[in-house]
């Protein structure tokens, strides 16, 4: 199963559209994982759209009408595998051992928030991942994406992407 991992894409603030090499990715993937902050339900139609598989939480930007349609946090089994996916995870110092106490059953965590990619794992095998952000680099030399596979309950092929600027 084919993943695209995306967060804080904050369009219509951050960007006037979401990148053409991301939305070709929405292509091609089984299933699209969204971290929060949307901003706009016009991105959140159109990922709704053009994605097989949609998954997706609200996040701190996102007003009364994205978190009428959007959890604060989703699960969901991909490839054999238990997804969560949360905006925010708190500071980087401690993450690892919050996240684990957190989401206990999880494989994989997907977050947002920082625009800052992360991919680790904590306690006995939670995955963490961040993809950054493919409209707002803030801090970051590039803005991003991830993509990954899972496949009979492993994540591997997992990949950061640098996405073309303005």
């Amino acid at each position: 199963m084919r993943l695209l991992l995306m967060s804080d894409t904050h369009v219509p603030r951050r960007a006037r559209e979401l990148p053409a090499e991301l939305l070709d990715r929405v292509a091609q993937a089984d299933a699209v994982l969204h971290a929060g902050d949307w901003v706009d339900t016009d991105t959140l139609d159109l990922l709704e759209a053009r994605s097989r598989r949609l998954i997706g939480v609200y996040g701190n930007n996102d007003g009364p009408a994205l978190r009428a349609r959007l959890p604060e946090v989703a699960y969901a089994e991909l490839g054999g595998l238990r997804f969560g996916v949360v905006h925010d995870t708190g500071a980087a110092r401690g993450r690892e051992e919050r996240c684990a106490a957190r989401f206990p059953g999880l494989d994989v965590l997907v977050f947002g928030h920082s625009h800052i990619p992360w991919d680790s794992t904590a306690g006995p095998g939670l995955r963490l991942l961040n993809p950054g952000s493919p409209t707002d680099r803030r801090t970051q030399p590039y803005r991003t994406c991830m993509t990954a596979t899972a496949d009979g309950g492993g994540l591997t092929d997992v990949v950061l992407h640098r996405l073309p600027g303005r």
